[in-house]
């Protein structure tokens, strides 16, 4: 998609602080963190939201939660714990239209979590 955020950062238009890349996915440090370890995971496919995805996906889905456990392993969160979040729609707080996954750790977590 030529105006979303995270496709600019996956084409390098836009920089980023990457942790992780691989042939389907990307991860690197939120701009706006809400703890001290914030990593967005993304899948460089555009899909745009959970709820656009096709059976299809599936197994990109998988391997992109699989990336998401060996991120927060090599960040050293498997210890203290970790916070995986999806949001989907505007009313969850979706505010880039690009699948991604965001992986909280270094702190207490709450429940619920707002």
């Amino acid at each position: 998609m030529k105006h979303c955020i995270f496709c600019k950062i996956l084409r390098h238009e836009l920089p980023a602080q990457m942790v992780f890349e691989d042939d389907q996915t990307v991860a690197f440090r939120d701009i706006n963190p809400q703890a001290p370890t914030h990593i967005l995971v993304v899948p460089k496919r555009h899909i745009a939201s959970l709820h656009d995805c096709s059976p299809e996906e599936e197994v990109l889905l998988g391997h992109v939660l699989r990336v998401t456990r060996n991120v927060a392993e090599k960040e050293g969160l498997q210890e203290s714990g970790y916070r995986v979040i999806l949001n989907t729609g505007a009313g969850a707080g979706q505010s880039v239209f690009h699948i991604h996954f965001h992986l909280l750790g270094g702190r207490l977590m709450s429940w619920p979590p707002g």
